[in-house]
């Protein structure tokens, strides 16, 4: 009955598809976005936090932001690879939650400093993190406020230019991540390693390289290392650990998983899908409609596939 009353009230409810049906893996995609803010809400209700509990929803809003970018910037990936077109209508959703959770972050923060804004102001323009996080999120609002299928109209070509700025934006939170982690940046070197190995694939279909599983295989190998320099890189020039110490430990199974490992893993997904569905070099696998990487309507105006895309185009 809601979905009925949906479409000619203008209400844009986010599981339904343009033709105001069900979408099932809209609707399942939206339950995954919320569902991280239903558990910190009820943990929070729960006392389950910690001693300082808003410390510890500004950093699960802010490790949530993160992750659902890269979830955001995995779409075209997983369009390719597994050659499933239908998966594009999730981005704008994904896009618009990765700044409803950058926006929570920094509330959260105001709520942290007693919503003295003098103070929240003062604070992001003398700490490094702060101003860079800070930038990180005007530019998710202005990607957010230009989702819109009138602001893609609107924009014409520039709408595209603007929206490659999600790269800038996403190496922008690695950084802040990075900063605000301090000891222990294994989670954020994992979302970095992610980071690598989506801008991998990227470069692939920049050069025109196949996209075969062999080849996906070896980009999974060389983001793995590229993880492990990254991470040897961060704590030999933040605490002066020696590089060779860092590297050891990833050969070192006592412990916990170092993060090249956990990237490799993700990254052996791509060559197992591609293996599964048969993919052929992305050059064959591009269907009328389905929408290209870099979406381009001709004379310049957005296509409807366009307008389904929002937040992370995929060059």
């Amino acid at each position: 009955m809601i979905d009925r009353l949906a479409v000619p009230l203008g209400i844009p409810l986010p599981w339904l598809d343009r033709a105001g049906r069900l979408s099932w893996l809209k609707l399942a995609v939206f339950l995954a976005c919320i569902a991280p803010a239903l558990y910190l809400a009820g943990a929070y209700r729960l006392d389950a936090l910690g001693a300082k509990p808003i410390t510890a929803l500004i950093h699960a809003t802010g490790e949530w932001a993160v992750r659902f970018l890269l979830f955001s910037l995995a779409i075209s990936p997983l369009r390719r690879i597994a050659d499933w077109g239908k998966v594009l209508v999730v981005r704008r959703m994904l896009g618009i939650t990765v700044m409803a959770y950058a926006v929570a972050h920094l509330t959260l923060y105001a709520v942290d400093q007693n919503l003295v804004l003098t103070k929240v102001v003062t604070e992001i323009a003398l700490r490094l993190y702060l101003t860079i996080g800070f930038v990180a999120l005007i530019g998710l609002i202005a990607l957010g406020l230009t989702s819109t299928d009138a602001a893609i109209r609107n924009l014409g070509p520039n709408w595209h230019r603007l929206h490659r700025l999600v790269y800038t934006i996403a190496v922008l939170a690695l950084v802040h991540y990075f900063l605000q982690s301090k000891i222990d940046v294994s989670d954020p070197v994992f979302s970095a390693g992610l980071f690598l190995l989506l801008m991998g694939w990227r470069a692939m279909r920049r050069f025109k390289l196949p996209e075969r599983p062999w080849s996906l295989l070896l980009l999974a190998i060389l983001g793995g290392l590229a993880t492990a320099g990254l991470e040897a890189a961060w704590y030999g020039l933040a605490s002066g650990v020696p590089a060779s110490l860092v590297l050891a430990a990833n050969l070192d199974f006592s412990g916990p998983i170092r993060p090249a490992w956990w990237v490799l893993a993700t990254g052996l997904l791509m060559p197992a899908i591609a293996l599964l569905r048969g993919a052929r070099p992305s050059s064959k696998t591009a269907k009328p409609g389905s929408g290209r990487d870099r979406v381009a309507a001709p004379r310049g105006t957005p296509s409807r596939a366009a307008a389904s895309q929002p937040l992370s185009p995929s060059a």
